[in-house]
């Protein structure tokens, strides 16, 4: 082995650069390869006509301590979003706001009758006690869904149906609760904590300063690069006879390396390692952007919840889950005058994207009656199969290890801690230091 080890990182996403970044730091030749022609994986921003168009709906949240750990905050010039929601019905809207966050939202959340007082009071109670839980405690110990551990906790089935589901359900795609409890927790902390808000050229500013960052480092990063292969090599880089190192085909080359790192969406990185605990079971969604005519929502800067159960209207007349005013919270998103929002279907369903845009109309014009939106113009439509995997309670304990791969091989992604970008950058980080370790101990 020689002095500078030499390390190929495979997936240019989040948890790739922050790994690519850390090993260059410490001491390793590294060389980071992306099959797409960007890097970022699906965290990315498309820019068209003065319009700025994330990769479905994505926010960043700053509480999350590997956000703290491994980002400029400052320089993302962070949008935020008002605390809490609004809660839309064709009966009404109505405002679900963080008092303690925002105390000229007090009366209206005090109006709200989508949940009752008691509900409050426990949101407020379920705050303090996140509140005196470290983030590292919060996947310790059993495990259930979300909609148990809410019920356990006294929250009323209004609550549970009216806010939780489709404000859960933007978060982990599934708005019937059946997620693991932890991923609230912890979510509800960092809500509770930091703010939710989003770069002000967009979500793919994220990854661009985590490249840049790697590259500051030292690390080599090549774009339009697929690897087609991984395994333990027949001999070390240094051409000496033995094991110990790890051959790659990429596109039709062979290189070899002391250590590699995959760091690919899950199912490329289970074809690629063989380790059979990758999940790969995956949930989607469908988010359409729009450009409103009439100026923006009246609802300030806060997302746009759908309080009516899906059932309501049947499968295939079943409405967006929710919608979000983008040019209101960053007008950046947006040419000037022009209001930007978009609104995301969990699940992938079949209808066209014209069909699509038809429900959100009749949906906004149920929930805000009082304005047309005959000139609702549609301008981008992300299809996302697999946006995250699914998190059933219990999966967390059964998620591969870094060192899961045979030889010198390491996995780094949200599919070794939990799916999200907090799982995402930590991976990255503890991917690095396991291989740095192994590799000074050898």
């Amino acid at each position: 082995m020689t002095d500078r080890p030499s390390v190929i990182v495979v997936g240019g996403g989040l948890a790739g650069l922050v790994a690519a970044r850390h090993l260059a730091a410490g001491g390793a030749d590294v060389t980071l390869v992306e099959r797409r022609d960007r890097v970022g994986g699906r965290v990315a921003t498309r820019e068209r006509d003065g319009y700025r168009f994330d990769r479905g709906f994505q926010v960043l949240f700053t509480a999350y301590p590997a956000v703290r750990r491994e980002l400029d905050l400052d320089g993302l010039d962070l949008r935020r979003f008002a605390p809490g929601a609004c809660l839309a019905r064709p009966s009404g809207r109505s405002t679900l706001a963080d008092p303690l966050r925002e105390p000229r939202a007090l009366p209206a959340t005090l109006r709200n009758t989508d949940v009752t007082v008691g509900d409050k009071l426990r949101v407020l109670r379920l705050r303090l006690a996140l509140g005196r839980t470290d983030f590292a405690d919060i996947f310790e110990g059993p495990d259930g869904d979300i909609e148990a551990f809410l019920a356990k906790r006294g929250f009323s089935a209004r609550f549970r149906n009216r806010f939780a589901a489709p404000f859960l359900g933007g978060i982990t795609l599934d708005r019937s609760l059946s997620t693991s409890a932890r991923v609230f927790r912890y979510v509800y902390k960092a809500l509770a904590e930091g703010h939710t808000a989003v770069p002000a050229s967009g979500m793919g500013a994220i990854p661009a300063q985590l490249a840049r960052g790697a590259r500051r480092a030292g690390a080599t990063i090549e774009t339009d690069t697929a690897v087609d292969r991984l395994e333990p090599a027949a001999e070390t880089v240094d051409g000496a006879g033995g094991t110990g190192g790890v051959e790659l085909s990429i596109g039709g080359e062979t290189r070899l390396a002391d250590a590699a790192v995959v760091a690919t969406e899950p199912p490329t990185a289970r074809e690629l390692t063989a380790v059979d605990a990758i999940p790969t079971d995956g949930r989607g969604c469908v988010t359409q952007y729009y450009a409103l005519p009439g100026g923006e929502l009246d609802v300030g800067r806060r997302l746009v919840l759908n309080a009516d159960p899906p059932s309501e209207r049947g499968e295939g007349e079943a409405w967006p889950n929710h919608v979000v005013p983008h040019s209101a919270v960053a007008p950046s998103y947006s040419p000037d005058d022009v209001a930007l929002v978009s609104a995301t279907y969990l699940g992938v369903p079949n209808a066209t994207d014209a069909a699509l845009a038809e429900r959100s109309r009749r949906a906004l014009e149920s929930w805000f009656p009082a304005r047309r939106f005959d000139g609702l113009e549609r301008l981008h439509t992300d299809r996302i199969p697999f946006a995250q995997f699914d998190q059933p309670p219990g999966i967390h304990d059964r998620l591969p290890d870094v060192r899961a791969p045979d030889g010198p091989v390491y996995l780094a992604g949200e599919y070794t801690r939990w799916s999200s970008i907090q799982g995402a950058m930590a991976s990255g980080r503890d991917a690095a230091a396991t291989l740095l370790a192994d590799l000074g101990s050898g």
